[in-house]
């Protein structure tokens, strides 16, 4: 079947977008390719079509569950034979689902970078059919990406057990060291680059420093309808702001990593369908929502790097329509990131001090435990060596990045507690049930007020020695106390563990590559320099700035940002009538903004896109997804 047969069957396109098509070639000729597509530029297709295309299974390593689920279900949907595997699914449905893509009756099997070490499914790997092995939001894999994840360095020793198998390799935003990096990382034997211009005509960015941040976004709200999501920096916040939304009648709801899994599945639920108006989140919201018709972004606070900033403002206008992306800000909010990664990068003394107490702590001779696991309680290690605790977590995480020991997902994901009845409801069960009664107060004390409204990260152990009972007492109280509908709990599912990749060695001669590890604060400082950049500056395109980051050079400016907008007030008059008959016969065919200046020889560049603008707002000029300029509309492809 031709690749334009299985774009118009399945997704019902009659044309792919020029570089979907170039992408889709190289990886059909056998190349591994990396792809680089902004939020709502159809990366997803690209290897979607060449999986239908090709015979055998399409390998999807993909680092969140929501989205794999979400990719999953859009092929059922579109009688696309699809699994995935995660955490949390039992031993049975693994197995089923990893026999499936043996026995080639899914094209397409999504799982995360984690599943590929373990030797269960390598046993299934030897049997698979794998045609394609497609790394969707690439730049995990570089350590000088801005969301770097150790488990992804696996991939690439997967490689020998897949000969001949080509690689695409996805991403939203890759820096020219991190594409060079990714490339590295995945074993690339030669490089082929396809990258969409990281432009988005239609979208327009602004940042403004108001004193009252929420009335500034009861503002923005009011006077831009349509869905919107808010960013805001924690969770607490994103609930606050919710209900200040809600008070000033507009329907908001809010989002993060802390609630249920039903929890933020009924949310996401209520917003895609329209029933909340406004989604408050943190960043943990919208990876893989595929929501079109959002009209505004609003972050609240500075975001830490462009990359992020760029793909989370990119959900605005994916539907190709006007829409608005938007940062408030406060010099405070620059101060408050540089902490917070100074803050996650401890000296390299004592990193080399935390991994001499994870030795004592383990009782391993010199040269010993390698790949050993151990159960590791956290808290208690802390106390016993009187370590502090921030500086400890990331400690141990540098060690990680190192490669020096390796943490399970249980060690980021403890037990969880939410009360689900008001303050009255609960002093009314403290009174009627002394027992508990006691245990409560032990809870509350330890845990504060914030139960109310957010799940809390517990240790049972600690409330066991608070409360001067064994840990069993204490999960036994907490599912009694959860069956009589007073709170939730979240029991951890696995103990938490380390395992030590390197046999143990001597902490002072630790070969921890310190100028590695200064070169990653820098380039984390650096990144968060060009957000400063991008905040302060009040002269230059905020679409060229953003651009530019990216390595996309000859930019023009969008005209629509705050910076453009100002700008044109103190220009003088656009000259509609001159500029309107040349651009009506230089669009006789399909031309960049770029190309376009270049033909009609324009002496004022902004004048041109203003009238371009002005075209495009009158629907006389339309604006591709490649931006491409034409007369004419033209159905495309979509992710």
């Amino acid at each position: 079947m031709q690749l334009e047969q299985i774009l118009k069957q399945y997704w019902g396109f009659d044309t792919f977008r020029p570089i979907q098509k170039d992408i889709i070639n190289s990886v059909l000729a056998g190349q591994d390719t990396l792809a680089l597509m902004p939020t709502g530029g159809g990366k997803s297709l690209c290897f979607q079509v060449p999986g239908l295309a090709k015979e055998g299974v399409c390998l999807v390593i993909s680092p969140l569950i929501a989205l794999m689920k979400d990719q999953v279900e859009n092929l059922k949907k579109r009688d696309i034979p699809a699994a995935a595997i995660y955490s949390g699914m039992n031993r049975f449905e693994i197995d089923m689902n990893l026999q499936a893509a043996v026995d080639a009756r899914v094209k397409f099997l999504y799982l995360s970078p984690e599943r590929l070490k373990t030797s269960s499914f390598k046993s299934y790997l030897e049997h698979m059919p794998v045609s394609i092995l497609a790394i969707d939001e690439a730049h995990c894999i570089s350590q000088w990406g801005y969301d770097f994840r150790p488990p992804y360095l696996e991939i690439g020793e997967v490689r020998p057990l897949l000969p001949n198998v080509p690689v695409i390799a996805l991403t939203a935003s890759a820096t020219e060291k991190v594409q060079k990096d990714i490339m590295d990382k995945l074993r690339f034997p030669s490089r082929h680059v396809f990258q969409l211009s990281f432009s988005k005509p239609k979208l327009s960015f602004s940042v403004f420093e108001p004193e009252d941040k929420e009335a500034k976004l009861l503002e923005i709200l009011n006077n831009v309808s349509g869905p919107s999501v808010v960013y805001a920096s924690s969770r607490k916040q994103t609930k606050e702001i919710a209900l200040h939304l809600f008070r000033n009648n507009i329907s908001a709801d809010y989002y993060h990593a802390g609630l249920t899994f039903q929890e933020r599945n009924h949310k996401q639920d209520r917003w895609m369908k329209g029933q909340a108006r406004v989604m408050v989140a943190t960043n943990a919201f919208g990876m893989g929502i595929d929501k079109a018709d959002v009209r505004t972004v609003v972050h609240m606070q500075m975001p830490a790097s462009p990359e992020a900033y760029y793909q989370e403002a990119g959900r605005a206008g994916r539907d190709e329509k006007k829409a608005y992306a938007v940062l408030l800000y406060r010099n405070a909010d620059s101060t408050q990131m540089r902490r917070k990664i100074e803050a996650s990068f401890p000296s390299v003394e004592f990193i080399r001090k935390v991994y001499q107490c994870l030795g004592n702590h383990f009782k391993l001779a010199a040269g010993s435990g390698y790949l050993e696991s151990f159960d590791f309680d956290l808290e208690s290690f802390e106390k016993a060596y009187q370590l502090p605790s921030i500086e400890t977590y990331y400690a141990l995480k540098k060690l990680e990045w190192g490669g020096f020991i390796q943490l399970n997902e249980s060690f980021f994901a403890p037990s969880r507690v939410m009360i689900v009845v008001d303050h009255n409801a609960l002093y009314a069960f403290q009174v009627a049930h002394a027992y508990e009664d006691a245990f409560i107060k032990t809870l509350l004390r330890t845990y504060g007020g914030e139960m109310f409204s957010n799940f809390v990260a517990i240790n049972e152990k600690q409330l066991a020695r608070l409360h001067n009972c064994e840990p069993d007492e204490v999960v036994n109280l907490l599912e009694r106390l959860q069956t009589l509908e007073m709170l939730e709990y979240e029991k951890q599912k696995d103990k938490p563990q380390v395992v030590f990749t390197q046999g143990r060695l001597d902490a002072a001669k630790m070969p921890f590559n310190t100028k590695a590890y200064e070169a990653l604060k820098q380039s984390e400082l650096s990144r968060l320099r060009a957000v400063e950049n991008y905040v302060t500056e009040s002269k230059q395109c905020r679409q060229v700035i953003l651009v530019e980051y990216f390595g996309e050079s000859s930019a023009l400016h969008c005209g629509i940002c705050d910076n453009c907008l100002e700008m044109n007030k103190r220009q003088k008059p656009v000259r509609f009538e001159f500029f309107r008959p040349l651009i009506k016969v230089a669009l006789k065919r399909r031309l960049t903004m770029l190309e376009l200046a270049q033909h009609i020889h324009a002496e004022s560049k902004d004048e041109l896109i203003a009238v371009i603008n002005f075209m495009i707002e009158d629907k006389k000029v339309f604006m591709h997804s490649d931006g491409r300029l034409s007369m004419e509309p033209q159905k495309s492809a979509s992710e």
